[in-house]
């Protein structure tokens, strides 16, 4: 567990699916997340990523909870061959908590345990043109923009620029 100010950055466990559910089923939400994360954020949507999150090992999906509610994810995913040594990070948190600092504190808590507790030298996040606030969020927790991947994310039927930001170890 990581201790932020005001929320809990913890695993997933058994009853989580219902606040994740709820927080998570926001097209703002979606908006700028890959097309993987389901939108609507169905129950069962909620039940399947739970169930296969409880027995993470290492421990690399974490969700934000403020008393007791799933308000957020954040996790790293792994890379392989050559890039095995950077982690992608991601993250999404609830449209009520946007603008609090909740999420700069959160990747900040993350990045450290990654460092820390993973065969990681890199993190790095791709964030989409349209998300300047996410772009904030990771320069205020130390990642540097490191490039424009131009045109190369279609977005709702959009055409995107990925904006690439990370961090060393």
């Amino acid at each position: 567990m990581l201790q932020g100010t005001g929320f809990l950055i913890r695993g997933w466990q058994p009853g989580d699916e219902l606040s994740l559910q709820k927080n998570a089923d926001n097209l703002n939400v979606s908006a700028f997340l890959t097309d993987r994360f389901p939108s609507p954020y169905t129950p069962e949507a909620a039940r399947i990523w739970v169930g296969s999150q409880l027995k993470q090992d290492p421990l690399i999906n974490f969700a934000i909870v403020i008393d007791e509610e799933v308000v957020g994810g954040i996790g790293i995913e792994f890379r392989e061959d050559v890039y095995r040594k950077t982690g992608l990070l991601g993250y999404w948190l609830a449209e009520k908590l946007w603008g609090k600092g909740i999420m700069t504190e959160a990747v900040k808590l993350v990045t450290d345990y990654a460092f820390q507790n993973l065969d990681l030298i890199r993190l790095q996040a791709g964030v989409l043109s349209k998300n300047p606030p996410s772009m904030r969020v990771l320069e205020k927790a130390g990642y540097v923009k490191e490039g424009i991947l131009r045109r190369s994310v279609i977005k709702r039927g959009e055409i995107l620029d990925e904006h690439v930001y990370a961090i060393l170890k």
